[in-house]
């Protein structure tokens, strides 16, 4: 099924700003929260809706690449179909922050199944060449690593780990509370045992009882055709470990573009500077001009004026998620020496003299250029 608009889902415009899509996500995430609506599996889809719809617009970098290219922009963010950045898990857990929801409800998160892991985040440095082909990069990463002597458990043998007996291992107590729609059933993170379901009364000597460890991985990414400086893509599941059993954090990675020796970018055109001398321009000459898929020669008219453009179609950088192309732009400059030989001083007093030495020469050009090339000889 086709993914609504995610400002048709908070009924926002599309010039909202933050503190509009907050409120509104605030108003859907409480008409179909369930345990307003108890076994409606339609709400509860509402509800996992707004909460993805809020997890885009909320942040800058996902809003600008929704805004830009749709749903199809954050498959290639997350490296293939999107599904949100949010679990259920996530989604409850902000209801436990008063500050945000004002209290309507409590967290529902089952601590027991463990915590997840914190994100990572990355820079990948990328050529002009790189991006308008695309590239596997294998990068080594520093991270939280599950403990190989206690399987993440932080325990010194299974020996040491009993049940939690005041949430009876469910690692959440319930709750209810009384607000002016009702009572309401909450749940909050165990005290006595901060949610892990478990007590444990000796700790492993790895880990000192955190059940994580400093390790390192080498992981292989790929960056798609046509990505932009700043734009952050997402590997799921490659963050760090989690703790007690829980789902690692993602790899933020945040791409940034290597200056290239010739060309800079113009969105999806690349545009090359083309310094040529004022006979050159005038007599029209032959030249190599660097592109991304190697050099080519182009002709220069006679005549060529500074400032003209030449463009190079499909010589420039692939859009995502498109077949299609930019162009390479060629801008002319003429270059004027800073120091000249007497004998160059001498060609450039005749040339002062002629008459059709002049910004626009008219009729007299054909002449003009003939007495140029017998100057140049």
């Amino acid at each position: 099924m086709a993914k609504r608009d995610y400002y048709e889902v908070l009924e926002v415009d599309r010039n909202a700003d933050a503190d509009t899509i907050k409120k509104a996500y605030r108003k859907q995430a409480l008409k179909y929260h369930p345990d307003r609506n108890p076994g409606d599996k339609q709400a509860e889809e509402r509800f996992k809706e707004a909460a993805e719809a809020y997890e885009v617009l909320s942040d800058p970098d996902k809003k600008a690449m929704y805004d830009r290219y749709g749903h199809s922009g954050l498959d290639q963010m997350a490296g293939g179909h999107y599904q949100g950045g949010m679990t259920m898990e996530d989604i409850m857990t902000m209801f436990a922050d008063d500050n945000f929801f004002g209290g309507f409800f409590g967290g529902r998160r089952q601590e027991s199944q463990g915590q997840r892991g914190t994100h990572i985040r990355v820079k990948i440095a990328l050529t002009l060449e790189e991006i308008a082909t695309g590239v596997k990069k294998k990068i080594k990463v520093r991270k939280q690593v599950t403990c190989d002597a206690c399987r993440g458990t932080g325990a010194r043998d299974s020996a040491s780990v009993s049940t939690c007996s005041t949430c009876r291992g469910s690692g959440y107590i319930r709750q209810v509370r009384n607000t002016f729609m009702g009572a309401m059933q909450t749940t909050t993170t165990c005290p006595a045992c901060q949610g892990s379901g478990r007590t444990i009364a000796a700790t492993c000597a790895k880990c000192r009882g955190e059940g994580l460890i400093e390790g390192e991985e080498t992981i292989e990414m790929e960056i798609p055709a046509g990505v932009e400086e700043g734009m952050q893509l997402t590997m799921r599941g490659k963050g760090n470990a989690g703790r007690r059993g829980g789902p690692p954090g993602d790899l933020l990675i945040t791409i940034e573009e290597k200056e290239h020796e010739f060309l800079h970018r113009d969105g999806v055109n690349v545009v090359y500077e083309l310094y040529l001398n004022f006979a050159d321009a005038a007599l029209g000459c032959s030249v190599d001009v660097p592109t991304l898929d190697g050099r080519v020669k182009i002709k220069v008219p006679p005549g060529t004026q500074a400032g003209k453009i030449f463009r190079l179609k499909g010589k420039g950088l692939p859009a995502i998620q498109s077949y299609s192309r930019g162009d390479q732009l060629i801008h002319v400059n003429i270059w004027t020496p800073k120091q000249l030989t007497d004998e160059e001083r001498r060609v450039l007093e005749k040339m002062k003299s002629m008459r059709n030495f002049q910004p626009n020469p008219g009729k007299g050009e054909r002449g003009f250029l003939d007495r140029m090339r017998e100057l140049f000889k």
